[in-house]
């Protein structure tokens, strides 16, 4: 660990643990301790650590080719290409790869501003889509913006779930809405079905583009393949990354007929849908299907949340959440909590000074879940 804080930039808040090995739910620690894991590579292992149906994808296809820049054609990435259209319940029919969730945000913006010529977009307060500089724009907290200013214009954001303020700040100007579904770093803050609709509809009537960002609440983790089939609307550019591909690095942004093909060379990447984690892809989609996460995710979210709110402790002010992600707001900071709760073998993340973050992997047990909830139980009766 000294060594690693020694050639750091610093630019993460590191705890004092150093974790070695990950298997399902479970993380282990240099000096052998196991944790319970519901930080989940923030979102990001869905399918559990050390999934043996992902690894032996990414061995066999690291034997055969790891690299093919997109000047070329390939097997495995037209495989998958494919296999995400047909995955989604909406009219999505062409996809761009690249390699994170904010490089899916800055090509999504990008997209947007090239197929209708116009220069706004509109975000929310509170959001978080991302740290690169389209990405960043479209950022709420002040203390990721402000260093970097001045950052990309035409963005503007109104209030979350204000659906009236929403329809106001749209025009015939306004390239497109982004928008979570569930607000991850803003607090674990669901849509409301008003406001969700109400976007849609006002895009629509303007012209403009709806882009929803799933790279946090996508491939099971709201009980639903992706959040958005929880409303009746579609997307028309649809953000994914996180674990698309079983912990392996990838992105993409799935869109519609609204969207136009585009001059060869307005975009690109160079690692963007190579080989590998492409292959890891199709098998972590493969297991997400065949497990049935979303319909596990659903089912433990239910009891994870209804358990986690007849915890009784004048400490909590909110539980919410969708599927198995899940926020506990407390009426003071998260931090000494989250502590207490790693000394007692649970890993959580917050989301925001006060709120309690939980994303475990979709594979947990009911048992590990019921754990979860006895140890915080105890920490907030705690003086």
């Amino acid at each position: 660990m000294r060594q690693e804080a020694r050639r750091s930039l610093g630019l993460y808040a590191k705890r004092n643990v150093c974790i070695v090995r990950g298997e399902g739910a479970y993380l282990w620690d240099s000096e052998g301790r196991r944790y319970i894991d519901c930080v989940g590579g923030i979102g990001s292992m869905n399918v559990g650590h050390a999934n043996p149906f992902v690894a032996d994808a990414i061995c066999r296809q690291a034997r055969t080719l790891m690299s093919a820049p997109e000047m070329f054609y390939n097997d495995v990435r037209a495989v998958l290409v494919e296999r995400l259209v047909q995955l989604v319940s909406a009219d999505l029919d062409r996809v761009f790869l690249c390699n994170s969730g904010t490089e899916a945000i800055e090509a999504a913006i990008k997209f947007a501003r090239m197929a209708t010529h116009r220069p706004n977009i509109v975000a929310t307060t509170h959001a978080f889509h991302g740290r690169t500089m389209g990405a960043l724009s479209a950022t709420w907290k002040a203390q990721y913006r402000e260093p970097f200013e001045p950052l990309v214009p035409g963005f503007t954001r109104v209030p979350f779930n204000d659906s009236e303020q929403l329809a106001a700040a749209i025009d015939d100007q306004t390239a497109a809405i982004v928008l979570e579904p569930v607000q991850g770093q803003g607090g674990i803050h669901p849509v409301t079905r008003e406001f969700i609709e109400t976007t849609a509809a006002t895009a629509r009537q303007h012209g403009a583009l709806l882009i929803l960002d799933e790279v946090q609440t996508g491939f099971g983790r709201t009980g639903k393949m992706f959040a958005f089939e929880h409303w009746a609307i579609e997307p028309d550019l649809l953000c994914v990354a996180k674990s698309i591909a079983g912990g392996v690095p990838m992105g993409a942004v799935l869109v519609n007929a609204r969207i136009e093909s585009f001059p060869a060379g307005s975009h690109g990447s160079t690692f963007g849908g190579n080989p590998l984690a492409c292959a890891a892809a199709l098998a972590a989609l493969d297991f997400i299907e065949s497990q049935r996460l979303p319909e596990r995710a659903a089912t433990l979210g239910e009891h994870f949340q209804n358990a986690l709110r007849e915890i009784a402790s004048p400490r909590i002010r909110e539980v919410r959440g969708l599927g198995l992600m899940i926020g506990v707001e407390l009426h003071e900071k998260a931090g000494p909590y989250l502590s207490r709760l790693q000394e007692a073998g649970i890993l959580a993340a917050n989301a925001g000074e006060e709120v309690l973050r939980f994303l475990p992997p979709l594979v947990i047990e009911r048992e590990d879940l019921d754990r979860v909830v006895a140890v915080l139980a105890e920490l907030l009766r705690m003086p």
